[in-house]
């Protein structure tokens, strides 16, 4: 198991597993048999998924065949839940914050798919648990579109020789500073990706002297200011979390609109939807008598560091940002450009490939000292949060319509809050999990999204279209 993988692996604490947790809401309803048949057929063509985790003190962690895989324990049915006045969501959520809290057996692969063949309404929910350490949530993009109908298999793995332990820090931390590195995090998505992933190749040129001044420069300022920031502003969502969870999810925005809006305004995708994010967040406190007036929270943010072509390969590979949410600031427009402002601060800066570093260390110290060192992380937040595109078309599972795609992202150390945003068949799902103690009710917080979207969406209208920018 790679170092950054282990990290991920040792980084379960009583309060925040790591598993990435989903749900696919699938109509018409699908049989248990049909999904075991589709699992066997396409995810264990991963070889990974049929792999448990043996931890030595002084080896770390390897990946092992269970002998002993059987997949009626990875894929299985969930009785019918009871409503009891509820509505279906409710309880879904119920069971989805439930199982967040539930830890995969050690002993076995860490996964686990579970059915609700029949929801009520003539539809299914699959719940799937993915522990961390498998992959990150791009790889799992990929793993999704692969078990699909029509999905591709992963290709071939060719054999190849065990990896050389003394050059991984090198690989994994220094070859990423370079000046192919400073350029490709200056960019997004594919092309940052692309970027790394040839800076981590054998002969990567530098242009020049002042060139390698700079990105020195440029390396030395990230770490210092990493190490030397302040905590964020604090909130109620901002303390010791506890072992149960609360979640919530909403997927009443367009993907259409949130692009529109963000032509009229001059800002990326991204932007709007971190913008409404921080503002429905702001609103929640005030509506508890919290003033968010001044206040700014940080949130980790991961970024895609590996070319999304090599996803199927697992693992994990991404670096962390800390990206300052404007939660005080009641314009809307004000907000979002100042979230925008905060974003364009961060291309061209190392922190993504430094924490790729940070947890390429921790994962080789022992749980207790990596739990100390990951802290640093947690002190300086309160939300991780992430953004996921995903496929721009429903998909089909088993002859049936995937017709919503959520999902809900771990948090480490004590941060009890975790954003996730992903967009699907044209829409965009918004997805939280909290401490139930810190914020026992994420929807409350989930119902300002739109509102706050709605805000940005009226001022854009009321814009002078057709007049050249002055």
């Amino acid at each position: 198991m790679s170092r950054v993988d282990t990290a991920w692996l040792r980084m379960d604490t009583e309060a925040n597993l790591m598993m990435i947790v989903g749900v696919w809401s699938i109509r018409p309803g699908i049989t248990l048999a049909a999904l075991r048949e589709r699992v066997a057929e396409r995810l264990l063509q991963y070889p990974r998924f049929r792999q448990r985790v043996v931890e030595d003190s002084l080896l770390g962690a390897q990946w092992v065949v269970d002998k002993d895989f059987d997949i009626a324990r990875h894929v299985v049915a969930e009785v019918p839940l009871p409503l009891r006045g509820q509505s279906r969501d409710d309880v879904l959520r119920e069971r989805v914050a439930e199982l967040c809290t539930q830890p995969l057996h050690p002993d076995h692969p860490l996964w686990q798919f579970q059915l609700i063949e029949d929801m009520g309404d003539g539809s299914s929910a699959l719940i799937a648990r993915v522990h961390h350490c498998i992959a990150d949530g791009i790889a799992l993009i990929a793993v999704m579109l692969s078990i699909t109908d029509g999905g591709k298999a992963p290709p071939r793995r060719a054999p190849k020789e065990e990896p050389d332990e003394a050059g991984w820090l090198l690989d994994a931390f220094l070859r990423p500073m370079t000046n192919m590195a400073v350029k490709a995090i200056g960019l997004t998505g594919k092309g940052a990706a692309k970027g790394v992933d040839l800076a981590m190749g054998e002969h990567t040129p530098v242009d020049s002297s002042l060139e390698m001044a700079r990105m020195g420069y440029q390396a030395v300022s990230d770490v210092a200011a990493f190490a030397l920031m302040a905590d964020d502003s604090h909130t109620r969502l901002k303390g010791k979390p506890g072992a149960k969870k609360a979640v919530a999810w909403d997927d009443s925005l367009s993907l259409d609109e949130v692009k529109v809006v963000g032509q009229a305004l001059g800002a990326s995708i991204n932007d709007v939807l971190l913008a409404c994010a921080a503002g429905a967040i702001g609103r929640y406190l005030a509506e508890r008598g919290e003033d968010p007036a001044g206040k700014e929270i940080r949130a980790m943010v991961p970024v895609n560091l590996r070319p999304l072509e090599q996803a199927w390969q697992l693992g994990n590979r991404f670096g962390l940002v800390p990206l300052v949410l404007p939660i005080g600031i009641a314009n809307p427009v004000e907000r979002l450009f100042s979230v925008r402002a905060r974003m364009n601060e961060l291309k061209g800066s190392f922190q993504p490939v430094m924490a790729f570093g940070l947890l390429s260390v921790a994962g080789l110290l022992i749980k207790p000292v990596q739990h100390a060192m990951l802290n640093l992380f947690a002190k300086k937040a309160t939300a991780v949060m992430t953004n996921v595109p995903g496929p721009a078309e429903a998909l089909k599972f088993c002859g049936s319509t995937v017709e919503k795609v959520m999902f809900w992202v771990p948090q480490s150390g004590d941060i009890g809050m975790g954003v996730s945003i992903l967009t699907y068949a044209g829409r965009v799902q918004f997805g939280l999990i909290t401490d139930a103690g810190l914020c026992p009710d994420p929807e409350a917080i989930v119902a300002n999204f739109a509102p706050e979207f709605e805000k940005l969406l009226l001022l854009s209208l009321m814009m002078p279209w057709g007049q050249e920018a002055g």
